[in-house]
């Protein structure tokens, strides 16, 4: 069975959201775990069902050594990112890992990405499952 870690931060918004998609697309065929810089990000991403999570930067910078594949805003892999809460191990345990980097386009950093649409987040997550997740598994 496939590890996929859904990391998040702040609210938990969009790691909840990722977790809710992939569970109503792949059922229990894949283990979700849920990442979140803080207790309350986690704890939105377990209830959208993740089947287990932790919080924290020592939490993820270990849990992403065993996954297969690591889903997040693209904030994830830039230090101090979300409002600081990415810390500079936490973005290079997850840039360094051997895992399959799923990045979602939405960024509150003062960066912009050439050629990516600017859709909606539930119009990102079908394009995350169907062109990219579906895919890999």
């Amino acid at each position: 069975m496939k590890k996929i870690c859904v990391i998040d931060g702040q609210g938990g918004g969009i790691g909840a959201a990722t977790i809710k998609k992939i569970k109503e697309t792949l059922g229990e065929s894949v283990e979700l775990i849920a990442l979140g810089t803080n207790a309350i990000a986690t704890a939105q991403m377990l209830k959208a069902k993740a089947n287990r999570g932790a919080s924290g930067e020592n939490a993820i910078a270990r849990t992403v050594r065993e996954a297969d594949v690591i889903i997040g805003p693209v904030g994830i892999v830039m230090a101090h990112a979300l409002m600081g809460e990415v810390t500079p191990a936490i973005a290079e345990a997850i840039a360094g890992c051997g895992a399959v980097k799923i990045l979602i386009p939405l960024s509150q950093e003062n960066v912009e990405i050439v050629g990516v649409s600017r859709d909606p987040l539930p119009h990102l997550l079908d394009a995350l499952i169907n062109e990219h997740l579906q895919n890999f598994l």
